[in-house]
């Protein structure tokens, strides 16, 4: 399915007038709004192909209708997001579940939809339909040296694979771990998957990445064997300077300080990127800014602070993508509201007055530094964004286009209502 481009300027031209008070308003109000703007129109967030259909539970899974059935139809998902907002330019594949059969159909397939492919994406946390050798206890950690050789071989086989459709990156993320006290040598544990670490490491290109992934529990509650952004980072720096730690913001101890990870994270020069979502207890992958707004304004506060400081590149030099889940509503609704979130964060984030903060914080005048960081939070930027959008040629307000046009009948009278698309 394609989004009609004079249905998306019919849309706008039905919202203009509303638009322009509140722009020319907002414009009034923000310094730099070009400038801004600009920003806005170069920064796009990935999209996971494993986000498309509808999410679960350690319970039960509640398929939608009209959910994409395979690889072709996760990738025009993508493209009726990036139609309609411009801020969705990329997917990331995560391998077994979208392994192209065709890549040459598949890279003209992203060319027409005006995609990219974000970093590519292993799975070792779960044991596949024909797979020799099981991941109870674990992959690159396991005590089992065929194991350990099993999951290696499937990291480089997902590069391969990311090699012939133009990636530069691979996450690997762990489930490895224990349950119970005892069960694991930790230290045994730590030099088997850094052993792996460095033969998946060598197998890399020239130009890639790998981001070691983190996360604090779930599935194993005693021990995570990359459990925290400290242990990913030794890894990284052990594996060398195409190694950087991948920051997910569910993958935390709750009130742990995200955005201090960060600040450090960046100094050290280790700062891959993010996986975006929020929660209330946990790993709860709910719509980003649903629960904690101001958190996610915080931590790009301190990513545009460390970024300039380093005179990177917002846009291309981190790496940006959605991973969340959506158990009660509709998956393309649920991610258009999440880089909506993630876009009004960023601009807030712009608009933060460097000086003032830099003079407040070296005064120790711990008053002002609140009030020009709440200040600027409360700064209603949603129709910068809208501009942004209108400019690159979305649409001014995509949930409403999406419902109007009534996007998912549609995608339901294409695919059926029984299509459950691979992924959790």
């Amino acid at each position: 399915m394609r989004i009609d481009k004079k249905q998306i300027d019919q849309h706008n031209s039905d919202f203009q007038k509303v638009h322009q008070k509140r722009f020319d308003f907002a414009k009034s109000e923000i310094p730099n709004v070009e400038l801004i703007i600009q920003k806005l129109m170069d920064f796009n967030v990935a999209i996971p192909s494993w986000a498309l259909g509808t999410g679960g539970t350690r319970f039960a899974r509640f398929s939608g209708a009209g959910e994409p059935g395979n690889l072709e139809q996760k990738m025009e998902d993508v493209g009726i997001l990036h139609a309609l907002n411009h801020s969705s330019g990329a997917i990331s594949l995560h391998i077994p579940w979208d392994i192209p059969s065709n890549y040459g159909a598949i890279k003209n397939l992203a060319s027409d939809l005006n995609l990219k492919f974000d970093a590519m994406n292993s799975n070792t946390f779960q044991d596949q339909k024909g797979q020799a050798l099981s991941y109870k206890f674990g992959s690159l950690q396991n005590t089992n040296k065929a194991i350990r050789k099993q999951a290696i071989e499937h990291n480089i086989e997902v590069i391969k694979h990311g090699v012939e459709l133009g990636s530069k990156a691979l996450t690997v993320w762990l489930s490895d771990g224990s349950c119970f006290p005892g069960q694991l040598n930790f230290r045994k544990a730590f030099q088997n998957t850094l052993e792996g670490l460095q033969e998946i490491y060598a197998a890399l290109p020239a130009d890639w990445k790998v981001f070691v992934e983190y996360k604090a529990f779930e599935p194993n509650f005693y021990s995570m064997t990359v459990g925290d952004w400290g242990q990913s980072l030794l890894y990284a720096n052990k594996l060398g300077p195409k190694a950087f730690t991948l920051v997910d913001l569910g993958h935390h101890l709750p009130n742990a300080n995200i955005e201090q990870i960060v600040a450090l994270l960046l100094m050290e020069k280790k700062l891959a990127g993010f996986h975006f979502n929020d929660s209330k207890y946990g790993d709860d992958d709910l719509t980003v800014g649903s629960i904690k707004p101001y958190q996610l304004f915080l931590i790009f506060n301190e990513l545009i602070e460390g970024m300039d400081a380093r005179g990177m590149n917002h846009a291309t030099d981190l790496g940006w993508m959605i991973d969340a889940s959506h158990n009660v509503k509709d998956p393309l609704e649920d991610l258009l509201q999440s880089i909506e979130a993630i876009m009004i964060s960023y601009a807030q984030a712009l608009l933060v007055n460097r000086t003032q903060l830099n003079i407040a914080q070296e005064n120790n005048d711990v008053v002002a530094a609140q009030e020009i960081l709440q200040s600027t939070f409360r700064t209603d930027v949603r129709a910068i964004i809208a501009e942004a959008r209108l400019r690159a040629g979305g649409a001014l307000d995509p949930i409403a286009y999406f419902r109007q046009n009534k996007i998912r009948e549609a995608l339901i009278k294409e695919r059926g209502t029984s299509t459950i698309a691979t992924g959790l």
